[in-house]
């Protein structure tokens, strides 16, 4: 017992260290933002909960934006919108009030009723504002979308341009305006989106300003005589690797700290994105895409300019749910009288160890991204899945190791009643096997036919993964032929596994984590056989 006390120690200070290392705060440059400084232009969305622009009978309360602009007015100097429908059009005159100006953006798509109403709608307010409106943004990265044609755009911001007086831009990715040179005699300067982490090669954050100014520099020499304004640039603070691309917050705070520093360096203006973070684009970017603000759900900052950043804010407490529950494996797998009749009483404890570390060093990072990547109906009862079995793998697998039990074939939990396992024990551990299965199954398959946007739940994985994997070894599952649900089941994990590493490169620690897991839950189903009674 004195071995297996002192085991449990040093595994529970492997789970406090584990935490203690991802969440210690990282120092940030302290020269990005001047006291009292202001920046140039934020991205303003006013969307908040479920509110949506794909509603088109969403309209925001004059009340909400006033609020958000007395928020931003302390950050900023100016807020870019990007469209005059929805209740946008009152920007403008709740910014006068506040002293803030604004890029004025006329949304364009393919749609020319709409298009007529954006247009007159944004000329007249160009007009009745011109003092507060800085600039207009005819089009957002329409030929990005393909809903219109250079030509086509280029009549359309002609247009526009004959009739205010205020500066006329179009926004697009930096390389539609390197395809499309034409349109540059119709605008007053050139806005382009440098958004490293969508970049067909994702760039990591710690090159993501260079890139940033190095693009900005080769779009200024090739539009030499025009402003080159950056209208969208940032850097997510949640959501999946993009090859080498990490977000966090940590980064999120890197990249915004260093682009400032550049943009003063090599004296260049930069509008980022965005204000606040907006759950409304995870139904079209994934949960990437709702966390690229300064200003979380709750309009709280994620950061201090100048201050250190924490990946997670709260280990200490994160890390003490983890010791606790690494102390549950240990009691239940101790605590049971058959376990020296399959486990030798000297691998006990460092089996047990192995699955307590799991679970404490990832299960609480399971629960954390339930609230970050959970939305609608199917997003939290996937979320709430990859949770669950993060939390009861490890229990289930320290009670069968009590009880001297094996991993029960999947036949025996829901196959035939004939055949199904009489023991309590065995049937809560069959049900987590299941649950782990689909979870894996889901990701595995989903990451291969659409890996774009969807997440690597790696961390629920491993808190069951392992454990499984421990329990399998120690069950003394020989080379034999497995049933048939696991194998089919192991092979398609194992390919996917493949395919996940093959498109996500060796430079997503995130993909190859997964890819492991996936591998590791493979080796345990090819290895099961039905658990005798």
């Amino acid at each position: 017992m004195r071995k297996a006390i002192g085991i449990f120690v040093a595994t529970a200070l492997l789970i406090v260290g584990s935490w203690w290392w991802r969440g210690v705060p990282v120092p940030m440059p302290v020269d990005a933002v001047a006291p009292g400084e202001k920046l140039h232009c934020l991205s303003y969305a006013p969307f908040r909960g479920a509110q949506t622009p794909l509603d088109p009978t969403t309209v925001i309360p004059l009340a909400q934006i006033e609020e958000d602009l007395a928020q931003l007015s302390r950050l900023t100097g100016c807020v870019r919108i990007y469209s005059v429908d929805m209740g946008l059009d009152r920007v403008p005159e709740v910014a006068e009030r506040h002293g803030l100006q604004v890029l004025l953006g006329i949304w364009i798509s393919g749609e020319t009723r709409r298009n007529q109403a954006q247009i007159a709608a944004g000329i007249a307010l160009a007009n009745r504002f011109p003092k507060t409106i800085r600039a207009v943004i005819v089009g957002n990265e329409v030929l990005l979308r393909g809903e219109q044609s250079a030509q086509g755009l280029k009549a359309i911001i002609e247009t526009v341009r004959q009739q205010i007086k205020v500066p006329v831009t179009y926004a697009d990715v930096w390389e539609f305006w390197m395809q499309n040179r034409e349109l540059a005699p119709a605008v007053d300067f050139v806005t382009v989106h440098i958004l490293p982490y969508w970049e067909d090669i994702p760039i990591p954050a710690a090159d993501a300003a260079a890139h940033i100014a190095s693009i900005r520099a080769r779009v200024a020499a090739e539009f030499s005589g025009k402003e080159v304004l950056i209208g969208e640039a940032g850097w997510p603070s949640q959501g999946r690797m993009r090859e080498g691309a990490l977000p966090s917050p940590v980064a999120q705070a890197r990249v915004l700290h260093d682009l400032l520093v550049a943009a003063r360096t090599e004296r260049f203006n930069v509008n980022l994105i965005e204000a606040y973070d907006q759950p409304w684009k995870r139904y079209l970017e994934g949960t990437v895409g709702g966390y690229w603000g300064l200003l979380d759900g709750r309009h709280q900052v994620k950061f201090e300019w100048g201050k250190p950043v924490s990946n997670h804010p709260q280990w200490l407490w994160q890390a003490l749910a983890g010791v606790a529950l690494g102390a549950l494996v240990f009691g239940l797998g101790l605590g049971g009288g058959r376990a020296s009749d399959s486990v030798a009483a000297a691998r006990l404890p460092l089996s047990l160890a192995a699955i307590a570390a799991a679970a404490g060093c990832f299960a609480p990072l399971a629960v954390e991204a339930t609230a970050i990547e959970g939305l609608g109906a199917i997003g939290w009862s996937r979320s709430l899945l990859q949770s669950g079995v993060a939390l009861a793998v490890p229990v289930a697998v320290a009670s069968a190791l009590a009880h001297g039990s094996g991993i029960p074939a999947i036949e025996q939990v829901i196959g035939p009643r004939g055949k199904r396992r009489a023991d309590s024990a065995s049937r809560f551990l069959g049900i987590a096997v299941i649950a782990t299965v689909v979870v894996a199954m889901e990701a595995g398959l989903g990451l291969v036919f659409n890996p774009r946007y969807l997440d690597f739940p790696f961390a629920a994985l491993t808190s069951a993964g392992v454990p499984l994997l421990v329990l399998s070894l120690l069950s003394g599952n020989g080379p034999i032929r497995p049933p048939a649900a696991e194998r089919v089941i192991a092979i398609l994990l194992a390919l996917s596994a493949i395919k996940i590493v093959w498109s996500e490169t060796f430079a997503n620690w995130q993909a190859l984590w997964l890819a492991a897991m996936l591998l590791a839950l493979s080796v345990t189903l090819a290895r099961a056989r039905a658990a005798q009674d």
